[in-house]
């Protein structure tokens, strides 16, 4: 019997040995595709995190897809702070555990490019932000400007007052898109618009989304749209108080409050998500900037869920200027002070 155990003894070393001598430890594997049919992904959420019923839980949206039908293994944090990014990043990288990094925000692209020097055999994908000329790194970007036109014109032709207004998170380039198109379409459709525009200075004050937006409602204006993170949930709470109406953003938020949000301009944030983890576990992963928009299907606008029913001559005309971007004949101004030229030349 003590024979009989010392062979097992002797056979039970031996495939511990043998399994330790064929397995990596974490820091010894390299971001790349996944060779044994899984795929493991880091994820960095935006300032805000899930929870925001916009950018971020769009995102996650498209995560729980890859991990449903791809079998992702996925884990994320939650930075409070834009300081956070970074560390997070290395982390991840440096772990060597992960196929792929996502960083959800333009504000983690100065993060990315410097870890993603640091490990070039780590691939990213930054989430509505610009890095371009890095084999590692793809950077997905909107034409926010494209989907807010056809929200303004559809806002332009339902206001009563001929005033209505816009709530942004930041004073930025990205958030200035929103803006400049929504002004846009909606003096293209109605010239005795006025467009009022303020930034709430965050994404997760909703708060003072609240007050911008009842301040807006105070001077007259009856529309007003949320293009702020969880900060524009706030703009919900003034419309419904004042019973006016809004405008949701990033994704479908009509059905947070459907009795007075009867818009929203979306982002397919979910399905760029997915794309770029499929890409990675099928071998087909490619770097570099894409600039994506209506005619790539990657912005829309949609009124499902909506009680407050749009008019079908309404929504035609958005339709028409849906097409007419399409195949270049509307070009939609990016920036504030292009508006006023565009407009003349509309003349």
């Amino acid at each position: 019997m003590k024979k009989i155990l010392s062979i097992v003894s002797i056979i039970l070393l031996f495939s511990v040995i043998f399994a330790g001598c064929n397995s990596s430890s974490p820091s010894d594997s390299k971001g790349g595709s996944s060779s044994d049919g899984e795929i493991s992904v880091a994820v960095v959420f935006g300032l805000g995190g899930l929870g925001d019923k916009a950018f971020n839980d769009s995102a996650y949206a498209g995560i729980r897809r890859a991990e449903n039908e791809l079998g992702a293994k996925v884990q994320y944090v939650e930075p409070k702070e834009i300081a956070e990014f970074e560390g997070h990043h290395r982390e991840f990288a440096k772990s060597g555990k992960y196929d792929l990094i996502i960083g959800v925000g333009f504000d983690q692209a100065d993060a990315i490019i410097a870890v993603g020097n640091e490990f070039p055999n780590q691939k990213f994908v930054l989430l509505d932000g610009e890095i371009d000329g890095m084999s590692n790194v793809s950077s997905i970007t909107f034409k926010d400007n494209e989907k807010t036109f056809l929200v303004g014109v559809i806002a332009g032709l339902t206001t009563k007052t001929n005033k209505i207004g816009i709530v942004g998170g930041m004073d930025i380039p990205l958030i200035n898109a929103f803006v400049a198109g929504y002004k846009a379409g909606a003096m293209s459709v109605n010239p005795n618009v006025e467009v009022l525009y303020k930034y709430v200075g965050a994404w997760n004050d909703s708060n003072t989304g609240k007050e911008l937006a009842m301040s807006m409602f105070n001077e007259g204006a009856d529309i007003v749209m949320a293009a702020a993170g969880g900060s524009g949930l706030g703009v919900f709470v003034a419309a419904k108080d004042t019973g006016n109406l809004a405008v949701g953003a990033d994704v479908n938020q009509i059905p947070i409050d459907p009795s007075c949000i009867f818009l929203s301009a979306i982002r397919k944030l979910d399905v760029c998500v997915f794309s770029e983890i499929k890409a990675v576990k099928e071998g087909t992963f490619t770097p570099g900037l894409k600039q994506l928009g209506l005619k790539e299907d990657a912005v829309d606008y949609t009124v499902e869920g909506a009680r407050i029913e749009t008019p079908d001559e309404i929504l035609n005309k958005a339709e028409e200027a849906r097409k007419a971007i399409i195949d270049g004949t509307i070009v939609p101004p990016a920036t504030l002070d292009e508006v006023d030229a565009f407009i003349a030349g509309l003349k």
